[in-house]
């Protein structure tokens, strides 16, 4: 049984399926978590659903270039 903060649900961007420098978002009930598809056990950061809509806004309005 997941907790409410235990990502599930994992997965890659399709732009990064023929890679191995990526990372994975999992689903939680109030956000998302991500990780290093790399070394999946070193654990995972997660964020509220407010955090990750802004973070991916940002993303595709190029704020980070």
């Amino acid at each position: 049984m997941n907790t409410p903060h235990e990502p599930n649900s994992w997965r890659k961007s399709t732009r990064s399926q023929n890679t191995s420098h990526c990372v994975e978002v999992g689903r939680t009930a109030d956000g998302a978590a991500v990780r290093d598809s790399k070394d999946r056990t070193a654990g995972h950061i997660t964020t509220t659903h407010h955090q990750w809509r802004d973070f991916l806004n940002s993303l595709k309005s190029d704020h980070f270039e």
